[in-house]
């Protein structure tokens, strides 16, 4: 005969599952333990728990076999696809020509397995390769692909090993506009959100530069124009502060950077300027900054004068050297992993 050997510490916790585990399923199988366990027989324990009196014999087989465990765990892997046999030919096709929409997805599977199937099914098996619905990124159509990994390869990398190592200052500089307007995001909701929209134009400028090692921010904040003595000063600043080894400073190809001024003085200042191949902000890492401040600071925020629009930013910028938080985020960010256009590109 089939006996029940449950603990009194499991009984206890059988009848807390039967009311508030989330799972409809699990909560009948653990109200059939828990009536099981005060002594009512399986017919009985089935009235009670609404299930089969087969099912309360299968609950008990598995309680004493895996303890509460096992009984809230679902063995069930579903049918496999018809798909399932074409599955090297759909994946090679789909990483080549991925489709638009499912019902794209699903005439192709037609005319190259023959399978007549729902938009439904084709999605399923879609995901079930591995595939989801992604936002397309763009990149410059003048961008040079190879010039990017030769560049990262005998360039960049080298010079972020000697600052890894310790010999060099290494800095990546750019400037960002945040303008007060509405830096529209993702929420988690029950209806679609909006936000205000504030009135004007109004912008604060951010002249930045990333230490890489230390992951800190020199900044020059104006409400002007960002132009070649915006830069002097900047360059100035990293100089008096970061002496005793060579100063690298990675940025782009912007004409009040790429002047004759600037490179004259970054000369006498010891600064040692790379530029960046044309159209390479990916190869930037200070842009990852940028987006983390309009994403994680502004996003989804309204702003009801420049004001307070202008405090979250100098705010944001402070957070960035000393907030725990705000570095530990940065932490995950900033690294030295760089994704170039020739990988994942459309032709």
């Amino acid at each position: 005969m089939l006996t029940l050997n449950i603990s009194q510490a499991d009984i206890v916790s059988a009848n807390y599952e039967r009311i508030h585990n989330p799972l409809e399923a699990i909560r009948k199988r653990m109200d059939a333990i828990y009536w099981s366990g005060q002594g009512f027989n399986r017919q009985e324990v089935a009235q009670l728990s609404g299930v089969h009196r087969n099912s309360v014999k299968n609950y008990v087989k598995l309680y004493n076999k895996g303890g509460l465990n096992a009984l809230k765990s679902f063995q069930y892997k579903g049918f496999a696809s018809v798909l399932s046999g074409h599955r090297v030919t759909l994946e090679a096709y789909f990483r080549e020509h991925p489709p638009r929409t499912a019902k794209e997805a699903t005439a192709k599977v037609e005319e190259l397995c023959g399978e007549v199937l729902s938009v439904d099914e084709v999605r399923r098996f879609m995901h079930e390769m591995g595939m989801k619905p992604l936002k397309t990124g763009h990149v410059p159509g003048k961008a040079k692909p190879e010039k990017q990994q030769q560049f990262l390869d005998e360039t960049l990398m080298p010079l972020i090993e000697m600052a890894q190592a310790g010999q060099c200052h290494l800095f990546f500089m750019d400037s960002a506009h945040f303008v007060l307007m509405p830096f529209v995001g993702i929420l988690w909701c029950f209806a679609r959100m909006f936000i205000k929209a504030a009135s004007g134009r109004n912008r604060i400028n951010v002249l930045g530069a990333l230490n890489f090692v230390t992951r800190k921010m020199e900044t020059i904040v104006n409400t002007t124009y960002v132009n070649a003595e915006t830069v002097a000063e900047l360059l100035k600043k990293l100089a008096k502060r970061y002496k005793g080894k060579p100063l690298y400073l990675v940025l782009d190809n912007a004409r009040y950077q790429h002047c004759d001024y600037i490179k004259e003085l970054a000369v006498s200042l010891q600064v040692q300027l790379v530029f960046l191949p044309p159209y390479s902000p990916n190869l930037n890492l200070i842009e990852r900054v940028w987006r983390y401040i309009k994403k994680d600071v502004l996003g989804t925020r309204y702003y009801d004068c420049a004001q307070k629009f202008h405090q979250a930013v100098n705010q944001a910028l402070l957070d960035i050297n000393h907030n725990p938080n705000t570095r530990d985020a940065l932490k995950n960010l900033i690294t030295p992993k760089f994704q170039t256009f020739a990988q994942n590109l459309l032709q």
